[in-house]
């Protein structure tokens, strides 16, 4: 009795369900029709195995290491594209996955590869005296910027010591003394002539000091003393002047007093006069020594814009000579030398002709600089030229500057400014204002052309992303560059195979491998790709698996790997990220999650899932079951009603109904309420792989006939039948072997995959081994009525010219059944219409 049987009965005890057509096909019948039997696949179409003769040697002692970069010619042709493309916007976006060398590979090309790039430069930021806030750029060639800054030093210095000397010379002190001496006899017969026409009328001309300033003053000469105007009025009170000589001195007072303003004001012109003599004296005698000193630079340097601020620079220092007129350590306070500073902002001597400058972390300030500051004694913040910074963009200025897409977009404010240099060529040095801090002087230092590549490291989500949503990236990334993560398998792939093994061997000092492990290495590539005709690039992965294996080999303490120790190493790899596996089959294994791997029962089916790990993905059967009833409410998905579906997996269902109409309701509408569901699934799941396995259990509802429960299923399906390829075969295949195993392979167990995925099978060994003694079964199926054959045993039935399917076949089982359905929803119709 078959299990589908067993069920129904016990259905029927539990809620006493009617007894229907649907229970009496659970029974064998000698009235259905035979399937024809269903070829298998052979052991040799389960894994391709490298030959040994593709092997370029014994052990990889004879095998010279690549240098190169193994099957990415797509993207080298478009890097060197790129690169090679000096115009405006021809910087490179690479997309791949990550573990295929990119950022390696990006430097190891962009090192080698000759193109014409102008010389490196140092760059310099200078005081700009006629507007601090607007510091200036000097360009040198790589190298003089540092000598440049210490030149400018040593002139200083000798600025500093010779400015004094040139004062405190004879014949420099003996001018400036005559021009002093010729203004004090000038201001001497200016005041002397107006204290002459002043003294017969009883005046003298006097100095007074009120507070720290000393003025000429008219006093009045009262017998043998010289009183001020304001202390007549007392002397009158106290009798000692007559009031009417006091009031007439008054007047007279007045009238001198504004000839005395007037001559004050000529005096101060005269002081003013003398004063510019004295500075213009000094400056020109100081100037020829500041211009000789300066001299050897401006000839050194020739460029206008290094000659203009030296002129600048001569200027500001006769402007301020009051700060040089000590020699240094003489004065209280050294003199504040910092407008005279250079700002060596990028020091290129020593650097390459064209640097490649990957930068890992870019923040703000490490790509684009910034301008640092610093709070004074009353805490406000100040800030100059000399604390311009510069970022990663200026060092790789001429050459390329190689980012990861995702740390550029996640950074604050990184994406705007990138665009903005890219589109402009221009780098403007800013400080990230992330403080809000107010009272800061803002500089705006000059613009810095800019003459790189950005090479943009991402993943095609991000590239699409930005192609879609930024207006200006097309303009700035013209070039795309895919890594792939995989390459065909051939000759030379297994050639390059072996010189990448050989290469890591003598970079890590790790055992040489024989030909045999490197045939593991390699296959283990084409399981990785998934695929017998390709192999992984992913060589991060191959490389660890190439460390492990010569780890186990000297555990083993074998001279050479073989393919033994690259089978552990995978093995144990697997082991290491299994745990999730594990517990899932420990839960199937003890009946937690149910899964039937022989007998047979109507309307279930095991499909077949992937799980994803953190490195490692696993296959399990999952138990999905159909059940039909009359009504019209069409096929429910219950995963979708439940909010667990994905939209693929949806639309994998709504195909599933397409079908159904496309075999059965040519002459009648489809009348009937399905429902499917995965059962025990508690997460979301999504995917169409499962949509010919739900066709499955729909059928074997509809028609009554038992599906073999010792099979497994996996295949998407069109609305025609058709058996479309998956991902992940492999991985499914063994989930399923290996529950079958822990439960008793009994012979008559296998897997339904499309016929498609014939060419990725990659299979474990024991599974070769089941496959070969009878023990395991894979069939390769291409349509529906295939499939449903296998697992029932009833052939499927072909439509006769009038439409109709052969009675005792899996279609005509299913329409007989569709109909009964269609007229019970007419008479229902009928019935509520009466």
């Amino acid at each position: 009795m078959s299990l589908g049987h067993i069920f129904t009965q016990w259905q029927k005890r539990s809620y006493d369900f009617p007894h229907d057509r649907h229970e009496v096909a659970f029974m064998p019948s000698p009235s259905y029709r035979p399937a024809d039997p269903r070829p298998e696949l052979p052991v040799e179409e389960l894994r391709w195995t490298c030959p040994l003769e593709s092997i370029p040697a014994e052990t990889t002692e004879d095998v010279e290491p690549i240098e190169g970069i193994i099957g990415q010619d797509r993207a080298l042709k478009a890097l060197k594209m790129g690169v090679e493309l000096r115009s405006p916007g021809y910087n490179i976006f690479v997309c791949g996955l990550s573990g295929t060398g990119k950022a390696t590979t990006i430097k190891t090309i962009l090192e080698k590869i000759q193109i014409p790039t102008t010389e490196p430069e140092d760059l310099c930021y200078v005081n700009n005296f006629r507007d601090p806030d607007r510091p200036i750029l000097l360009r040198f060639p790589a190298g003089d910027g540092a000598r440049f800054r210490a030149e400018m030093q040593e002139c200083l210095r000798l600025v500093q010591e010779r400015i004094p000397r040139v004062i405190e010379e004879e014949e420099f002190v003996r001018k400036r003394n005559a021009i002093l001496e010729e203004y004090r006899r000038k201001e001497m017969d200016l005041f002397g002539s107006f204290e002459q026409r002043i003294v017969p009328d009883g005046f003298i001309l006097g100095r007074v000091q009120e507070g720290a300033v000393v003025h000429p003053e008219i006093l009045v000469r009262v017998e043998d003393k010289a009183v001020m105007i304001s202390e007549l009025e007392e002397l009158v009170a106290k009798g000692k002047v007559n009031p009417a000589w006091a009031e007439a001195m008054v007047e007279k007072y007045q009238k001198h007093s504004e000839a005395l303003q007037e001559l004050f004001r000529t005096s101060l012109q005269l002081s003013r006069e003398y004063q510019r003599m004295i500075v213009e004296h000094e400056r020109a005698g100081v100037a020829v020594v500041i211009r000789a000193v300066f001299a050897d630079i401006v000839e050194h340097y020739p460029h206008p814009s290094v000659a203009d601020y030296i002129d600048r620079v001569i200027e500001h220092i006769l402007a301020n000579l009051d700060a040089f007129r000590q020699a240094p350590g003489e004065q209280e306070g050294e003199p504040d030398l910092t407008p005279f500073e250079v700002n060596l902002l990028l020091d290129n001597s020593g650097s390459a002709a064209c640097p490649v400058v990957i930068e890992t972390a870019p923040t703000f300030v490490n790509l684009f600089g910034t301008i640092e500051r610093q709070q004074d004694a009353q805490g406000f913040w100040q800030t100059d030229f000399t604390r311009i910074k510069a970022g990663s963009i200026l060092r790789a200025n001429g050459g390329f500057l190689v980012l990861n897409a995702a740390d550029v977009l996640t950074e604050p404010g990184v994406w705007r400014a990138l665009q903005r240099a890219l589109l402009y060529r221009k780098l403007e040095i800013q400080a990230q204002d992330a403080l809000g801090l107010a009272g800061v002087v803002a500089l705006k230092p000059e613009a810095i052309d800019l003459d790189l590549k950005v090479i943009l490291i991402g993943n095609e989500e991000i590239y699409a992303l930005l192609n879609a949503f930024e207006r200006d990236f097309k303009k700035i990334f013209k070039i795309k560059a895919d890594f792939d993560h995989e390459m065909p398998n051939t000759e030379l792939a297994v050639r390059q195979y072996a010189a990448l093994i050989r290469k890591l061997v003598n970079d890590e000092r790790l055992r040489h491998f024989d030909n045999t492990a490197i045939a593991a290495v390699v296959e283990y590539g084409a399981r990785r790709a998934g695929s017998k005709d390709k192999l992984t690039t992913q060589f991060s992965e191959i490389a660890d698996v190439v460390r492990e294996a010569n780890y186990w080999c000297e555990q083993d303490g074998d001279r050479y790997v073989s393919a033994r120790h690259v089978l552990h190493a995978v093995e144990e790899m697997r082991k290491r990220h299994a745990l999730e596996e594990d517990r899932m089959q420990e839960l199937i294994i003890r009946d937690v999650i149910l899964i039937d791997v022989d007998g047979e029962r109507v309307g279930q089916i095991n499909g077949l899932a992937v799980y994803g790990g953190d490195r490692y993905d696993f296959g399990k059967p999952a138990r999905i079951t159909a059940a039909v009833g009359a009504g019209e409410a069409g096929i429910i998905n219950i995963e979708r009603e439940a909010k667990l579906s994905g939209a693929v997996h949806d639309k994998g269902v709504l195909i599933l109904s397409g079908y159904l109409r496309q075999q059965f309701a040519r002459k009648h509408p489809l009348a009937l309420t399905a429902s499917i569901s995965f059962e025990q699934s508690y997460s979301g799941i999504d995917g169409d792989s499962a949509s010919s396995t739900e066709v499955y259990a729909l059928l074997s509802a509809l028609s009554g006939l038992p599906i073999k429960q010792s099979y497994a299923v996996t295949g998407s399906v069109n609305q025609k039948g058709d058996i479309q390829p998956i991902g992940g075969v492999n991985e499914k295949i063994e989930g399923f072997f290996d529950v079958c195993r822990a439960k008793g392979l009994n012979g008559r167990q296998g897997v339904l995959i499309p016929h498609q995925n014939v060419t990725d099978l990659m299979l474990r060994h024991d599974i070769l081994e089941a496959v070969a003694e009878g023990r395991f079964h894979i069939y390769p199926i291409r349509r529906i009525e295939e499939g449903i054959e296998i697992l029932t045993g009833v052939a499927a039935g072909v439509e006769d010219e009038h439409g109709a399917y052969p009675p005792g076949t899996v279609f005509g089982l299913a329409a007989e059944r569709l109909a009964e359905l269609a007229e019970i929803a007419v008479k229902r119709k009928a019935e509520g219409a009466a």
